[in-house]
């Protein structure tokens, strides 16, 4: 497949949305998709956290994840952001001729 899910978490939602509206302009993702909140609760410099965090995922072509990832990466406020991306192994011929469609160099 050709396709993947790139997420990433970050504890300002009105940050997420500036993130994913970015990428939506610049036509690297097809859409953007944020909920939560939810808890995260992790080890960071040798101390147990625990936040309050918003999940992202975002839909785009695999040959893109590269610029998604940069994008995200450099305009997230962490100092090491949760920042993957995940293969479709499988889907609808439909959906994913969207998000070709979508994040094609000119709007259809």
């Amino acid at each position: 497949m050709n396709y993947v899910q790139v997420q990433f978490a970050i504890d300002d939602p009105a940050a997420a949305d500036a993130i994913v509206e970015s990428l939506l302009a610049e036509r690297l993702v097809a859409c953007g998709q944020r909920s939560g909140p939810m808890v995260s609760r992790y080890w960071w410099q040798g101390t147990l956290e625990q936040a309050e965090e918003w999940l992202v995922l975002l839909k785009t072509r695999s040959e893109l994840a590269p610029r998604v990832i940069d994008a995200i990466t450099s305009r997230h406020p962490y100092e090491v952001p949760e920042v993957v991306a995940v293969a479709f192994v499988d889907g609808s011929p439909d959906y994913f001729d969207w998000i070709e469609e979508a994040t094609a160099t000119t709007p259809p």
